[in-house]
């Protein structure tokens, strides 16, 4: 489910390799989280996340999820939030190297991430939970707000919009745009030259700035994760939830 592989300047790519969409499932979640934590205990300078061409993450695997009872679905989001804390957390850089499309939990990895290469084209990220019926909490809606600004964050995250990547370059949701066959390449090129700087004052002020989105994941347990369990089970969320599983089924048998 993951590919790890190590460049120069001790820079692990973690390649999300799950097909055919690299959907989050909870072994991918745990998977993610255990390379990040495994990157830093190796010395690792910094993290490029990376998907497939064409296709980053598409984001939770909601038929897995759906069939889950609500134990299983508190102990998935239990632990996606976990990943977020490890990503908002890290003590070394990550870059999102953003192949593809990119939606909702795919957009979620990337928004934690310390800058966004994203190819450029026809591709589309973005948090398009409302248009499937699900809440975005504060905690995730925080990270967005960090990056593109308060309003454009709340229209963006309202409206549930996935935006192409010229939208999402214009907005600030990604730093640079590149062909599709350059993202990772351009991910380890930035990544260097931040690793390039002075490593101590580098690394002390990216944790004063990052100090919002890691004091918002202190503490995974204080998040009102029951709350948003209720959210994933009330009756319109269910009935959205089961007739895009019902389309995506209808899809993949023709």
């Amino acid at each position: 489910m993951l590919n790890l592989i190590t460049h120069a300047n001790a820079i692990r790519e973690i390649q999300l390799a799950r097909p055919p969409v690299n959907a989050l499932d909870l072994d991918l979640v745990r998977g993610l989280r255990g390379a990040i934590e495994a990157a830093v205990l190796d010395d690792a300078r910094g993290i490029v996340l990376s998907g497939a061409q064409g296709l980053f993450s598409a984001g939770v695997d909601v038929p897995a999820l759906l069939a889950c009872d609500r134990a299983g679905v508190r102990e998935y989001w239990r632990e996606f939030f976990a990943l977020c804390a490890t990503l908002a957390r890290c003590p070394i850089p990550l870059v999102a190297a953003i192949t593809g499309h990119s939606p909702a939990g795919g957009a979620v990895l990337a928004l934690f991430c310390d800058y966004r290469v994203m190819a450029s084209g026809p591709f589309r990220i973005g948090l398009n939970e409302v248009q499937v019926g699900l809440i975005v909490p504060e905690s995730i809606q925080l990270a967005l707000r960090r990056i593109v600004g308060t309003y454009r964050a709340e229209r963006l995250l309202v409206a549930g919009a996935m935006i192409e990547s010229d939208a999402a370059l214009a907005c600030g949701f990604v730093d640079e745009l590149t062909g599709v066959d350059q993202v990772v390449t351009r991910a380890l090129h930035w990544l260097g030259e931040l690793l390039a700087l002075p490593s101590n004052a580098m690394l002390t002020t990216r944790r004063l700035a990052r100090a919002d989105l890691a004091g918002a994941y202190a503490d995974v347990d204080a998040l009102p994760l029951d709350e948003f369990v209720d959210a994933f089970f009330h009756p319109e969320t269910q009935a959205v939830l089961q007739a895009l599983v019902a389309k995506l089924k209808s899809k993949s048998e023709k």
